[in-house]
């Protein structure tokens, strides 16, 4: 049997109907979350009422999604590593005595 047109369970922005269509044709979610963009400007609200009727229509995919961090791959949090550099104590620098000009040239 073919594949079947479902949301996507696992690249969800708003209801992961886009990303099921890009799932579908095997293209970059984004890609097609652009061009939905790009049609909802110039055709006047049309995409978005096809957008709701394909929500309401389209079925959820049967795969069981995990919740996903924004830190997943990572060992830790991904500025833990940039950050412990400025943890070392270091003297601070005197500031130097400006002299004050005469600014009534203004």
């Amino acid at each position: 049997m073919g594949r079947k047109l479902t949301k996507s369970s696992n690249n969800i922005v708003l209801t992961g109907t886009l990303a099921g269509i890009a799932e579908y044709f095997n293209i970059d979610p984004t890609l097609v979350r652009i061009i939905y963009v790009i049609l909802s400007m110039f055709t006047f609200g049309s995409p978005i009422i096809l957008y709701i009727l394909l929500a309401l229509i389209v079925p959820a995919s049967n795969k069981q999604s995990r919740p996903r961090s924004p830190y997943e791959g990572y060992n830790s949090h991904p500025y833990e590593e940039s950050s412990k550099r400025y943890k070392t104590k270091r003297p601070r620098k005197e500031a130097q005595k400006v002299e004050e000009d005469d600014w009534s040239d203004f």
